[in-house]
């Protein structure tokens, strides 16, 4: 386990105003991953260090509100096509600009061999979130107001961890893992790899309109309110999100979308001409954080 304290100066995220938060990271393994053979030092994918191109040891980092106005948390997962793993430090601050605390993972990439491409990053995840349950009286939130939320592969991993919390995605090691894995909510990002015509990449020419769900999602008796965030024009189809919407609905869980038409993966560069169009996508996430009591 690892810990430190580091102050931000947010003049460089001028959206958050001038803040700071105490950051703790802990080691979401208490030794090697399952099938790690050595732990190697991250490797950044490049100097901007927006994304990990390596990452043996899983970590979870811990970003505490200066003003905490909430009992529930938010992890954050990255998106990177599980090929790189982001560094959403600007998502997990704005959450915790709203009160909220804020967990990031920093889960293992690259995409494995000889395994599904989600496998590493899923076993992290639902260690990680038993790692946060246990975390909860330390830092003020309830154990059972945990939620995720993450885009593209991280929207995947998101819907993974929502609604398959009865998987046992890895062996358990110690009394940790006899927490359970299950969220209390996700808001999934442009979720990727959700139709079986873009299983591990981009749908194809038809764009997912005649596609099926993958069977990587086990939907149970867990499965959490869900809010979906999409573009039309994504190369990951928001047929994906309807799919699951759909599912959802015929188990009369509650569920929100939002598909903005002509936006494309990432929804793009937000500029003065789509700002008020999909600008505030993070406010319309925020907006069902509060329309669902979290806030």
């Amino acid at each position: 386990m690892r810990k430190c304290q580091v102050p931000f100066l947010l003049g460089m995220f001028l959206w958050l105003g001038a803040v700071s938060w105490a950051q703790d990271e802990y080691n979401v393994w208490p030794d090697k991953a399952p099938g790690v053979k050595e732990n190697l030092p991250d490797q950044y994918r490049d100097a901007s260090k927006s994304a990990f191109s390596m990452v043996t040891t899983p970590t979870i980092r811990v970003f505490v509100p200066e003003k905490k106005t909430s009992d529930a948390c938010i992890m954050i997962f990255p998106g990177g096509g599980y090929f790189v793993c982001g560094n959403d430090i600007g998502l997990a601050r704005y959450f915790a600009s709203k009160g909220m605390t804020a967990v990031l993972l920093k889960y293992r990439v690259p995409r494995p061999q000889g395994m599904a491409k989600h496998i590493p990053a899923f076993q992290d995840a639902q260690r990680a979130i038993r790692l946060t349950r246990s975390l909860a009286e330390k830092y003020g939130f309830h154990p059972e107001r945990i939620g995720a939320m993450g885009g593209s592969a991280g929207g995947h991993l998101t819907v993974m961890c929502c609604t398959s919390s009865s998987v046992q995605s890895y062996e358990p090691i110690d009394a940790l893992d006899k927490l359970p894995a299950h969220l209390a909510f996700g808001i999934a990002k442009y979720p990727a790899y959700v139709l079986d015509d873009g299983r591990d990449n981009a749908n194809g020419p038809d764009k997912g309109n005649h596609a099926k769900m993958v069977e990587d999602f086990v939907f149970d008796a867990k499965t959490p309110p869900i809010c979906f965030l999409h573009g039309d024009a994504d190369v990951y189809s928001p047929m994906g999100t309807i799919a699951i919407y759909q599912k959802l609905r015929t188990m009369n869980i509650p569920a929100e979308v939002h598909i903005w038409a002509k936006a494309p993966h990432g929804f793009g560069k937000i500029t003065d001409q789509n700002r008020n169009q999909v600008g505030f996508w993070q406010q319309a996430a925020w907006d069902w954080i509060v329309a669902m009591k979290l806030n």
